[in-house]
C-alpha cells in the first residue's frame, strides 16, 4: 500500500509540474511586465528543478511518471488562447495563472489526502509543489 500510494502521489506531482510549466510557456509571449516575467520564469525554473527530484523518486520504483490529462491540457490551452486573444494584458495573464495555481493546490491537497499511505519523501515533494503554487499566486496578485 505504501509503495502504490507513493507512486500514485509522485505521478500526480509529475503531471502537475508538467502542466504548470506548459501553462507558463503558454502565457509568456503575452507578458509585458519584466517583474511578472521574472516571477513566472523563477517559478518555472523551480518546477523544473522539482521535477528532477520527482523523476529520481519515480526511478526508484521503476516508474515513468505521468503526463497531464490530454483533455485538461487541451482545455487549458484553449481557455488561455481565447482569453489572451481577446485581452492580452498582464491582468489576464495573472488571472489565468492564478486560476491554474489554485486548481493545482486544490488537486494536490486532495491527492495528499487520497494517498495518505505514501512515504514521507513523496509527501514532502507534494507539499513543496503546493508551496510553490501558493507563492506564485500571491506574488502575482498585484497584476490582477
Amino acid at each position: 500500500m505504501i509503495e502504490q500510494d507513493t507512486i500514485k502521489l509522485l505521478r500526480e506531482c509529475d503531471a502537475g509540474v508538467k502542466m504548470g510549466v506548459a501553462s507558463i510557456d503558454d502565457v509568456m509571449g503575452f507578458v509585458h511586465s519584466d517583474k511578472l516575467k521574472q516571477y513566472l520564469n523563477e517559478c518555472k525554473d523551480q518546477h523544473i528543478r522539482l521535477n528532477d527530484e520527482i523523476q529520481a523518486a519515480l526511478k526508484r520504483f521503476h516508474d515513468d511518471g505521468k503526463d497531464p490529462n490530454p483533455m485538461a491540457k487541451s482545455m487549458s490551452w484553449l481557455k488561455t488562447n481565447v482569453k489572451l486573444s481577446i485581452d492580452g494584458s498582464d491582468e489576464t495573464v495573472a488571472d489565468l495563472i492564478t486560476d491554474g495555481c489554485n486548481m493545482g493546490v486544490k488537486s494536490l491537497n486532495r491527492y495528499l489526502n487520497e494517498y495518505e499511505a505514501a512515504d514521507q519523501t513523496a509527501k514532502e515533494i507534494t507539499k513543496k509543489l503546493i508551496r510553490m503554487e501558493e507563492k506564485l499566486a500571491i506574488d502575482i496578485r498585484q497584476y490582477l
